[in-house]
């Protein structure tokens, strides 16, 4: 399958190479003339063909940042690499190559359609991003075991796979094994599955019934209905896994936000005496064990106290916060509709200004005419103007640097923290929701009066 072609040195994915395809793939007559003299800016190419160009290695694409179709075909390219830029990439063809690991796709996570037909390729993985996916072509490539194929249960859009000339597709069991592990696929091997798919030859003088019921993926569940369910089975455990991981540091990241994590239990009390050799000696000594386990008791509580303490002041603080921002965001809404107001009225005025100097034939009536308008004018400029400042000034002056934290700033606290004592008194609560146009005093439901 190598493709290295001898009649031809490998090529360089230039800016050289780049402008002359965009330049023949763009517009032409009249519109490419235009496009010739000032030139296509690559953040505007959609699609980009670079078929049968002998290039060795894919280099220099991080411009095209909106590029949705790229075609590499029939080149030499050995590894999947410069790609990362492509985020908005739907449609990839790197079909008659010599790549040997599919990799560098990561970022590819609007990727539909993706081509590696004719390549090297020994084993089907790194394409866990690819969540759109729904066309994937690895037909004559290397593969042979069939634990590839389960590991592409895992996209949930993908009605369209190709493996034909792989060793795999050789296996006796092969599309009755698919149509068993991949319920939702529409077409094999360019073909659609129906009534005889999963037989030992390919037909298709009848077309598939539906996709849910047709009887080839009946028989071949019903094949492998134990190796499915106990497959099913371990997705499960670990779809319930990965959830309970990701609540998890989600409830890690609420911690660390309200400046508590680790706080609910005895992590603070075990990492201080951790590495602490000479206080664990201590613990050796008699009664001093009943008595660290006294101590930690106690320190644990306190802990979880200022634990608890944190979650709420952070609640508080947040919706605080919240309140304020949404009122911030209403008077600049309110300030826009002034300034929307005060130009509307002078356009009505202007264009009836307008009106009265093109009907009027006296020059000196025109000048002056003239000077009322520039007058307007500049009265609309310092308005506007006006409005802003108010707004800039209001701000600055209602607003300030966030508080660290609801367990440092003294302002947020309403009482004590359970075995610290008392906190320092707390400023005036209507100092914080004072803003422009007084949106949140005596607003029911907007803070403090």
């Amino acid at each position: 399958m190598n493709r290295l072609c001898h009649s031809m040195e490998p090529r360089v994915m230039d800016d050289d190479m780049l402008k002359l395809a965009v330049r023949d793939q763009g517009p032409q007559e009249e519109a490419g003339q235009l496009a010739k003299q000032e030139g296509t800016l690559f953040k505007d190419v959609l699609s980009l063909q670079l078929d049968f160009r002998n290039i060795l290695r894919i280099d220099n694409l991080w411009q095209f940042e909106n590029l949705r179709k790229l075609q590499l075909d029939n080149n030499i390219i050995e590894k999947i690499e410069g790609l990362e830029n492509l985020t908005h990439l739907v449609w990839l063809d790197l079909s008659f190559n010599n790549i040997e690991t599919i990799e560098g796709l990561d970022t590819l996570v609007n990727l539909e359609d993706l081509s590696l037909f004719n390549n090297q390729i020994s084993k089907i993985d790194s394409l866990d991003a690819l969540v759109k996916l729904q066309v994937l072509s690895l037909g004559n490539n290397r593969i042979d075991n069939m634990m590839n194929i389960i590991y592409l249960r895992q996209f949930k859009c993908l009605r369209t796979l190709s493996l034909s000339g792989n060793p795999v597709s050789e296996a006796e069991d092969y599309k009755m094994f698919i149509c068993a592990y991949l319920p939702d696929l529409v077409y094999l091997d360019f073909w659609r599955i129906d009534d005889h798919t999963a037989s030992v030859s390919l037909s298709v003088s009848q077309p598939c019934e539906t996709e849910s019921s047709s009887p080839q993926k009946e028989l071949a569940e019903a094949k492998h209905q134990y190796s499915i369910d106990e497959l099913k089975r371990q997705e499960k455990l670990m779809q319930a896994r990965l959830e309970d991981e990701q609540a998890r540091r989600e409830e890690l990241e609420k911690h660390k936000t309200a400046f508590v994590e680790h706080l609910n239990g005895s992590f603070l009390f075990d990492s201080m005496y951790a590495e602490d050799s000479e206080g664990n000696k201590l613990s050796y000594l008699p009664g001093v064990g009943e008595l660290l386990e006294t101590y930690k008791d106690k320190f644990v509580i306190i802990c979880v106290n200022i634990f608890e303490y944190g979650l709420k002041q952070q609640e508080k603080r947040k919706t605080e916060l919240d309140t304020f921002s949404e009122c911030v965001h209403e008077a600049i809404q309110e300030n826009q509709e002034q300034g929307k107001s005060k130009i509307a009225k002078f356009e009505e005025k202007h264009l009836s200004s307008l009106s009265a100097i093109r009907e009027e034939l006296e020059l000196p009536n025109i000048e002056k005419m003239i000077l009322e308008c520039s007058a307007d004018i500049s009265e609309l400029f310092d308005a506007l103007m006006t409005l802003e400042m108010q707004l800039v000034a209001q701000l600055e002056g209602r607003t300030g640097p966030a508080p660290p934290g609801p367990l440092l700033n003294s302002g947020l606290h309403d009482g004590p923290v359970p075995g610290l004592g008392e906190s320092p008194p707390r400023e005036a609560p209507g100092d914080l929701y004072q803003h422009p146009g007084e949106y949140c005093q005596g607003r029911p439901g907007r803070g403090p009066a």
